[in-house]
């Protein structure tokens, strides 16, 4: 059986060795290329076939994820009591009033985006429901793209299928769903496909550790 593998849309954008540069262009591009073949090679170190061996929370519950790295749908829209319901609120064991973001509409096309800033190893994502009242996402996908010219990337199962993810129950608990195999990427979206009276959620994502990083 085939298994899907999303590092293979990452190693077909690179071009290292372009001569279409002037010289200085070219030393950029090389070395950023180079950034990306060592953590490629550190990806593929890992069994594709396996769960990653080590994970390290990104941010959210700590607060290194800064705010201007989470983004969602509709966000102009945000004022007066939402804007109490940011993105930012977003954050694992968030508490208090405003304690996780609130889309404004509750339909399929709303998502909460990220920015890691740099291409990552994304290998899993944690959800919770809002704290304070009974709303939260029970499934979802995932896109993501590893520059922002790029279009999006659905997360697929190994039979080429968008793959749904199962979030929620309550709005307390924390559900973790792994990436098998993990995602190379610097830009994730999370998209609901299912919720609890409204699109509710806190979050944090798993980022792939190994001997090379």
């Amino acid at each position: 059986m085939h298994l899907y593998n999303p590092f293979l849309v990452l190693s077909s954008h690179i071009h290292p060795f372009s001569r279409t540069h002037t010289h200085t262009h070219t030393h950029t591009h090389s070395f950023s290329a180079f950034f990306l073949y060592i953590l490629l090679s550190c990806v593929f170190a890992l069994e594709i076939s396996t769960e990653c061996p080590y994970h390290r929370a990104l941010g959210f519950e700590s607060g290194s994820l800064t705010s201007d790295q989470i983004s969602c749908s509709n966000q102009d829209q945000y004022s007066g009591w939402y804007s109490s319901w940011i993105p930012n609120k977003a954050r694992l064991n968030n508490q208090g009033f405003g304690c996780a973001w609130l889309s404004k509409f509750n339909d399929q096309y709303q998502w909460i985006q990220i920015d890691l800033k740099e291409v990552g190893v994304v290998s899993g994502i944690l959800t919770q429901g809002r704290c304070d009242a009974d709303e939260w996402i029970t499934k979802y996908s995932i896109q993501y793209r590893t520059v922002e010219t790029l279009n999006w990337i659905y997360y697929k199962d190994q039979t080429g299928n968008n793959r749904v993810f199962y979030g929620n129950s309550d709005r307390s608990s924390t559900v973790q769903n792994l990436l098998r195999p993990p995602i190379v990427a610097r830009y994730i979206r999370l998209l609901p496909l299912g919720w609890h009276t409204r699109i509710a959620m806190r979050m944090e994502l798993l980022m792939c550790m190994n001997k090379c990083t």
